[in-house]
C-alpha cells in the first residue's frame, strides 16, 4: 500500500510533457484559453495556469503564450501543441477552429513576415496577391508565368517558391505559391495544397488538426 501511494504521488507530481493550447477570445492584455480540451479560462498577461501555461501578452489580434520555455503566437480559433512532440523531432502540429462561417482562418508567416491564411483545399498552391507578394519581398516577376482562371476570366499568374511558410508549430521550406492580380484586395492568403499535402489533416467537427508529414 505504501509503495502504491508513493508511485501515485510521483505520477501526480510529474508535469505534463506537452500541452494543447487554443485561443477562444482575445482582449487587451487578456485572453480566453482552452488547455488540453478543458474548460475555457480567462488569463491576464503575466498569469500562469496550474499546468504551467503562461500568457505573455494579448491584444485584439493575437496572444503570445509560453510553455516549457517555448512561445507561440495564436489568433482566435487557432491552437497548437507545445512541449514534447511539438518541436525537437521537427514534427509540428496545429489545431484550427472554424469561424462562424465554417472557414479555418489563422495567423502564420511567409519568409518570417506575418500573413493571415484561409485554409483552402480547393487551391493547388498557396495563393497571394501581387501586393502581398511585394510586401513579403517575393520577386514573383522572376517566377514561371502562366494564367489562372477566375470568375472574371483569365488573369496572369506567376508560379514561385517561397523559402519558408509557418503555421503554428509547422514550418515548411521551399513551398510553391501562385501570385496574381486575381487575389487583389483579398483579406487573406489562401493556404493551398502545396502546404496542406505535406501535412496529415484530421477534421473533428469544428476543429481541423494538421500534423507535419515531411
Amino acid at each position: 500500500m505504501r509503495l502504491t501511494s508513493v508511485v501515485a504521488a510521483l505520477l501526480v507530481s510529474v508535469p505534463a510533457l506537452a500541452a494543447d493550447i487554443s485561443v477562444n477570445a482575445l482582449f487587451n492584455n487578456k485572453a480566453m484559453l482552452v488547455i488540453d480540451g478543458g474548460k475555457p479560462r480567462m488569463l491576464s498577461a503575466g498569469q500562469t495556469t496550474p499546468e504551467g501555461v503562461r500568457l505573455i501578452s494579448a491584444n485584439s489580434e493575437a496572444a503570445v503564450v509560453e510553455y516549457k520555455g517555448q512561445r507561440q503566437t495564436l489568433s482566435v480559433g487557432q491552437g497548437t501543441r507545445i512541449g514534447s512532440g511539438s518541436g525537437g523531432d521537427g514534427a509540428g502540429r496545429v489545431t484550427l477552429i472554424a469561424d462562424s462561417r465554417g472557414h479555418f482562418v489563422a495567423n502564420g508567416s511567409i519568409n518570417g513576415l506575418s500573413v493571415r491564411f484561409l485554409v483552402d483545399t480547393g487551391a493547388s498552391l498557396i495563393s497571394l496577391s501581387t501586393d502581398e507578394a511585394r510586401r513579403l519581398g517575393i520577386n514573383y516577376l522572376a517566377g514561371e508565368r502562366g494564367y489562372n482562371r477566375t470568375a472574371n476570366g483569365l488573369v496572369q499568374a506567376y508560379r514561385v517558391k517561397v523559402d519558408n511558410v509557418r503555421l503554428g508549430d509547422i514550418t515548411l521550406s521551399n513551398v510553391e505559391a501562385s501570385v496574381s492580380d486575381g487575389m487583389k484586395g483579398a483579406p487573406y492568403a489562401l493556404l493551398g495544397m502545396s502546404f496542406l499535402n505535406r501535412t496529415h489533416m484530421t477534421r473533428d467537427g469544428d476543429k481541423l488538426t494538421l500534423v507535419r508529414r515531411f
